[in-house]
């Protein structure tokens, strides 16, 4: 099976109706806790990405029970202490830096040295993040130079509370101090930037003894040992990170529809409908809902037809960290000149994504300014490439949104493209293409 893809067609006009698969950040923490409960716990809707697969191999070297089948998956917990922790364990997290990080915080207390290993771009991300903070507990690592992947982890049973500063904005990070902080004797103290929230979310609806203060800049989350965790039964709500592809291709394309079903609408994670509707999308919430802490909705969208830049305010950022690429895709088609800032974080994702936003808009013919962490894109509401235009993507260290990027911005302003590297997509969204191909019937 052929790994490039190739596009030669604008997308036509539609209006539909399409279900994304579940939320791979809800996804992966619902392994983790429900590996920690004491019990059978199920989830409907679970992403079946290689992203989530890897979390379910973790837990099962581990010594967790899993059953999965189409409908459904099982995890039987063994307790908050139920982990067997053999000796020259190695756990792979592949292309997953939610895996990789979460997952230390719960291996803090092993009697064995376990190895924590990724595939080649998880290998180039920082793990002296999660490993900083980690080392205030008690804690040992033996990292690659330092920062990098493979490393090994000593734990401890003697771990010690601790109070740090969160303030890079990362959810990763402050996750995995409160999966340790459920390890140990004592109050943990995280003063933490505001970054997505579901693992605060999950431990309030699990009710375990965890407090949160929140100020305008940043949350002050107190952690106290938890004794035991409830089995979690859960319908996982969809992905708003693989809704946004749709989301801006409606946007860019003309006469059309969209409406995506059941959609996590965390208040953390909607930064990118913020953006756009400043920008003049026209963007809908229907039926809203809470479940299990989380807010979901139908969201309905609508093509845009006057779309205006945008100086975007830097404490939108952390709540569309992984939709700029698409963001961009929306500015290079608007009115005037659009300018974001305080995006170095960009840059230490599975690829450095501000250089790949400057390649793909410049391949459009789009002019950019950009530094290491901004980039300023001078709009063109005609643009629309030649049809005869060749542009190739390869060489993104098979950063899926990447490639997902290339395909929105191949449907919307034409040429012909060709992509490298589709198997990219399947660390979070295996679909993708069958719902592009549904789109175009």
């Amino acid at each position: 099976m052929s790994k490039i893809l190739k596009i030669k067609n604008k997308i036509s006009n539609f209006k539909k109706t399409i279900t994304v698969p579940g939320d791979k950040s809800l996804s992966i923490r619902w392994v983790l806790f429900a590996s920690l409960a004491n019990g059978q716990s199920k989830a409907k809707n679970l992403l079946m990405s290689e992203d989530v697969l890897a979390a379910i191999d973790s837990i099962k070297k581990l010594g967790i029970k899993v059953i999965t089948n189409k409908r459904e998956c099982k995890i039987f917990g063994q307790g908050i202490n139920g982990y067997k922790y053999k000796k020259k364990l190695t756990i792979n997290a592949q292309n997953s830096g939610t895996l990789g990080r979460l997952i230390l915080g719960l291996l803090v207390n092993s009697p064995e040295p376990i190895n924590l290993i990724g595939d080649k771009s998880l290998s180039k991300r920082d793990f002296r993040r999660v490993s900083e903070p980690l080392s205030k507990f008690g804690v040992k690592f033996k990292l690659k130079k330092n920062n990098f992947l493979p490393l090994k982890i000593y734990g401890t049973s003697k771990l010690k509370p601790i109070k740090y500063n969160e303030n890079k904005g990362s959810a990763q990070c402050k996750s995995s101090i409160i999966f340790a902080g459920m390890r140990t004797n004592g109050t943990t103290i995280i003063k933490a930037k505001k970054s997505r929230n579901h693992t605060e979310l999950l431990c309030k609806h699990l009710r375990l003894p965890i407090s949160i203060r929140k100020n305008k800049t940043f949350d002050e989350i107190k952690i106290k040992k938890v004794k035991k965790i409830n089995t979690l039964n859960y319908r996982i709500p969809s992905d708003i990170s693989s809704s946004a592809f749709f989301i801006v291709l409606t946007a860019l394309s003309k006469n059309s529809e969209l409406l995506i079903k059941n959609v996590n609408i965390n208040p953390s994670r909607v930064g990118i409908i913020t953006i756009l509707k400043k920008m003049g999308v026209k963007i809908f919430f229907k039926n809203q809902k809470i479940y299990k802490g989380e807010k979901k909705a139908d969201i309905k969208i609508i093509s845009a037809k006057n779309i205006k830049g945008i100086n975007c305010p830097p404490k939108l950022n952390s709540g569309a960290i992984d939709e700029f690429l698409v963001i961009f895709l929306v500015a290079a088609r608007a009115r005037g000149v659009s300018y974001f800032t305080k995006l170095g974080e960009l840059n230490k994702k599975e690829s450095p994504r501000l250089k790949w936003a400057e390649k793909i808009l410049t391949k459009l013919g789009v002019k950019t300014k950009t530094t290491n962490d901004s980039i300023k894109i001078y709009g063109n509401p005609k643009l629309n490439l030649d049809i005869n235009k060749k542009i190739e993507i390869k060489n993104y260290l098979k950063d899926h949104r990447v490639f997902m990027t290339s395909l929105i911005a191949a449907l919307s302003f034409g040429g012909k493209w060709t992509i490298h590297d589709k198997d990219s997509i399947n660390t979070s969204f295996p679909n993708f293409l069958k719902i592009i191909n549904d789109l175009k019937k």
